[in-house]
């Protein structure tokens, strides 16, 4: 029998991480691609999934977690690379195919090595540092205006909920380079584009995802936090603070950002 415990954190990811999604995509259909774009990128999915694992295992197993988690944060900017491309020219389904290969193809080389904290940063560096002036050209879009159906929103929810949950229970056993993996599985990014392309299309949600790689970076300090913190800290502590970090990180991105913008258009 399941440990009710684990399915009531299960059904509260289910529902954060459901409720985050569809938050995302509304701010991006009404704000624009970079709200909705730092929405996305906070770890709504990775939180629950470490507190998950923060009932089963000690301090130290987080931390090792964690390490992983880092260096796959640079398949996901390799996800959000893939896709702006694809969806340039490629309807729909080829382009979500080609963001998920994109991240499959970076975990596979994940798995091929120890990593190292200081590997993890590198590789880090290394993918945000070419990919965010790459996709800026694909960063400014404007939303196009779309008519709503009273069921939009309970559909994506539970979309985004399903897809939640078989992640979570897939990566329920598992070691800390395999449970690294699968609490980053980014089912945020990849049930975005599962709501938004096929309703604005593949441009406008591009410009979501592009502006997804700069938040993408304060998700990374928040795993970087995470580690640091875990073992001195507690896994409890240490998440709340992971949390702070990412909240701040982005905040600080978006008005770097429109400060950035607001200098050009002077």
């Amino acid at each position: 029998m399941a440990d009710p415990v684990f399915l009531l954190l299960l059904a509260a990811k289910m529902a954060a991480t459901a409720a985050v999604v569809v938050a995302a995509s509304l701010i991006a259909e009404r704000a624009g691609p970079l709200i909705g774009g730092l929405v996305a990128s906070l770890p709504v999915a990775a939180g629950p999934a470490y507190v998950l694992l923060a009932l089963d295992h000690d301090a130290g197993f987080i931390a090792a977690a964690t390490v992983t988690s880092l260096a796959v944060n640079a398949a996901t900017g390799l996800l959000c690379v893939g896709y702006a491309f694809a969806a340039q020219r490629l309807p729909f389904a080829a382009a979500w195919a080609v963001a998920l290969a994109a991240w499959t193809c970076g975990v596979v080389v994940v798995r091929e090595f120890s990593w190292s904290l200081a590997g993890a940063l590198a590789v880090n560096a290394a993918t945000y540092g070419l990919g965010i002036p790459l996709l800026h050209r694909f960063t400014h879009v404007r939303m196009p205006a779309i008519a709503r159906r009273w069921f939009d929103v309970p559909l994506r929810a539970a979309l985004v909920a399903a897809l939640v949950g078989a992640v979570v229970l897939a990566g329920s056993h598992g070691g800390p380079q395999f449970t690294g993996i699968l609490a980053v599985f980014p089912v945020v990014l990849l049930s975005l584009i599962l709501i938004l392309h096929p309703r604005i299309g593949g441009k406008a949600t591009a410009a979501v995802i592009a502006n997804t790689m700069s938040g993408l970076i304060g998700f990374g300090l928040c795993v970087l936090t995470l580690h640091l913190a875990a073992v001195p800290l507690g896994a409890p502590a240490a998440l709340v603070l992971a949390l702070a970090v990412a909240v701040v990180a982005n905040t600080a991105i978006f008005f770097l950002r429109r400060g950035l913008a607001a200098r050009r258009r002077a």
